[in-house]
């Protein structure tokens, strides 16, 4: 299996101060229980994004679409939905409605909370077409690269899977040791040693057969936090304070994030699984590393790193327009309630201005210091997961549907809490369905879950 299977780093940065003022911690997972902590609809709509009044084209001006986006049960509108042709996008306002200057054939929109939809632009007319998407909750599990091989775990997964009516799988596309296991078509992943492990010689062939069973699937790159690359790469590499290059609690390198060369690799990859067919690219360790005697290209503090991080995602977005995949990024669960970047880079508002789906990872394991009224996160797991989310939503004015959080499956290695099993999991999901979000998500590094029913 490898030790793929595991995910490290869940180290909670920043000051806990109660009464609902900002909360931060520092803590570290052992290497084989957690994840980085990792849920939406759409982004606050633009105001410039659609025109109140959807015309058709006059003769001598460019061609342009107009319509209005609304949910296929209710007919209510989706503010916010993203709507593109070719490499243009622009979103739907309050009530809707859009206005997208450009030629093309293909119409396509998705919302976070909405299966994606294409349609040919000339289905479009005047009065603006009406374009409904259909309500899509994802209800998912992970798979490392190796679980995902392995027909044994697979096998189990997916009878998880059908016995929960679950509908998608989070499967590590780059993973926290940065090797990628399909061929892809960058000469730099080649150069670093990130394709030494080809696990599946065909992946478009992998997904499709997946999406033939009906499964809506994640992929999970791993950004900063890449052994290879940084090893062969030093120049962009994370210094230590000594200035070699710094390795973190696992001995494992990282890039600096601010090297435009390091956003071009990720970007590349999430490039090539979009291709290959995955709905979603969900990108994790999306962060500076949380250790301060660490050196960078340049001056790291609040803004800085801020503009980093945001500025990445942003750039990823903006480069997977063309795709209609749903973008998506893991963050502390701190973040929710920290005022600040939590030391890495990472703030609520920043975080949902860049992607469609923000996703808070709110295992209550990482907890390390609780949250206000609640000291012992275990013994108050409905708590933490809803009382966070609800917390951000309050922060940020969004719309539930932008958040889809990570949930605990692993055994709890902070409070000597157990196991977290069917009632637990229960209990999680629970929260985040009172919440709202757009789905949930469940972690285990080693990709064992129960057997029992956990999920309705």
């Amino acid at each position: 299996m490898g030790k793929q299977l595991g995910r490290f780093g869940l180290i909670l940065v920043g000051v806990l101060v109660l009464a609902g003022m900002a909360l931060g911690a520092d803590s570290k997972a052992p290497q084989d229980q957690t994840k980085e902590q990792a849920a939406g609809s759409t982004p606050a709509p633009d105001p410039k994004a659609g025109d109140a009044q959807a015309k058709m084209p006059t003769p001598g001006t460019a061609p342009g679409y107009g319509g209005k986006v609304v949910d296929a049960q209710t007919k209510a509108p989706i503010a916010g939905a993203l709507v593109t042709l070719g490499d243009q996008q622009v979103r739907a306002d309050k009530d809707g409605v859009f206005r997208l200057e450009g030629a093309g054939e293909t119409l396509k929109l998705r919302a976070p909370g909405y299966a994606r939809r294409e349609l040919p632009a000339s289905e479009l007319s005047a009065p603006p077409a009406e374009i409904a998407l259909t309500p899509f909750m994802v209800k998912a599990l992970y798979l490392s690269s190796y679980g995902l091989a392995s027909k044994k775990i697979r096998d189990a997964a997916k009878e998880a899977i059908k016995l929960n009516n679950m509908n998608a799988l989070v499967i590590d596309v780059k993973g926290d040791r940065g090797f990628i296991p399909f061929k892809v078509d960058i000469p730099l992943a080649e150069e670093v040693g990130a394709q030494k492990t080809i696990l599946f010689k065909d992946i478009k062939a992998v997904v499709d057969s997946l999406k033939e069973q009906g499964l809506y699937l994640i992929a999970r790159i791993v950004v900063f936090k890449d052994d290879p690359l940084a090893a062969a790469k030093p120049q962009w590499a994370v210094k230590s304070k000594g200035g070699g290059v710094f390795r973190d609690r696992e001995k494992l390198r990282w890039v600096d994030p601010f090297h435009q060369q390091t956003w071009d690799y990720n970007i590349a990859i999430a490039k090539a699984a979009a291709a290959a067919g995955f709905d979603e690219i969900q990108f994790d360790y999306v962060r500076f590393p949380d250790n301060r005697k660490v050196g960078f290209a340049k001056p790291a503090n609040q803004d800085s790193r801020t503009e980093a991080i945001t500025g990445f995602l942003k750039a990823a977005h903006q480069a997977l327009a063309p795709y209609n995949v749903m973008v998506a990024a893991d963050i502390f669960g701190y973040v929710m309630w920290n005022l600040d970047d939590t030391g890495i880079g990472q703030k609520i508002d920043a975080a949902l201005d860049a992607v469609d789906v923000v996703c808070p990872m709110l295992y209550p394991s990482g907890y390390q210091f609780g949250i206000p009224k609640y000291k012992n996160p275990v013994q108050n797991t409905y708590e933490i997961v809803y009382l966070s989310l609800k917390r951000a939503q309050e922060r940020t004015d969004a719309n539930p549907r932008r958040f889809r959080p990570w949930l605990q499956a692993f055994r709890d290695y902070a409070f000597r809490g157990g196991d977290y099993k069917e009632d637990r999991m229960r209990v999680q999901i629970k929260a985040t369905d009172k919440f709202g979000a757009s789905g949930w998500m469940f972690w285990n590094p080693r990709n064992v879950y129960p057997t029992g029913k956990f999920a309705d």
